[in-house]
């Protein structure tokens, strides 16, 4: 009985989102639906108007999905924009991997497309970087104007 126990508790993933220089760990594991942010519930990320894009993934799979799991995410770098879209994307591909090694691969490839035709930015990460500034110039593109006399 102890063992049937400890198998279900140990039952977790951990996925990360990437945004800029901000990323987000989710730790997704067998619970009853709580979602925490750096130890806070869901509910009090700033700002207000970009809350619901962290909700999205969860709204978008419903709460019969999600509900037996619990997410952690840990969050670092990067601004409060793109802190809140490496959460989305955290927590998207955990619930993907969760399904993918507790549950069946029918059920993970059933929530990955309907994620994925929401917004494909849930699942792959945006590669784009800010670029280094060069020399004889104001920032990476831009040139010191040219003076002929």
């Amino acid at each position: 009985m102890a063992d049937t126990k400890n198998e279900t508790k140990a039952e977790k993933v951990q996925c990360f989102g990437r945004k800029k220089t901000a990323v987000a760990v989710a730790l997704v594991r067998t619970g009853s639906g709580q979602v925490r942010v750096n130890g806070c519930p869901l509910h009090t990320v700033k700002p207000d108007i970009l809350r619901i894009k962290v909700y999205e993934p969860l709204l978008l799979l419903g709460k019969e999905r999600w509900g037996r799991v619990d997410i952690r995410l840990r969050v670092k770098g990067g601004g409060f924009t793109a802190q809140i879209y490496a959460m989305r994307q955290a927590v998207a591909k955990g619930i993907v991997a969760y399904y993918q090694k507790y549950v069946d691969e029918a059920t993970k490839k059933e929530i990955k497309d309907i994620l994925m035709a929401y917004d494909r930015a849930l699942i792959v990460a945006d590669p784009r970087r800010c670029e280094p500034k060069k020399f004889g110039g104001r920032s990476a593109r831009s040139r010191f104007q040219k003076s002929y006399r």
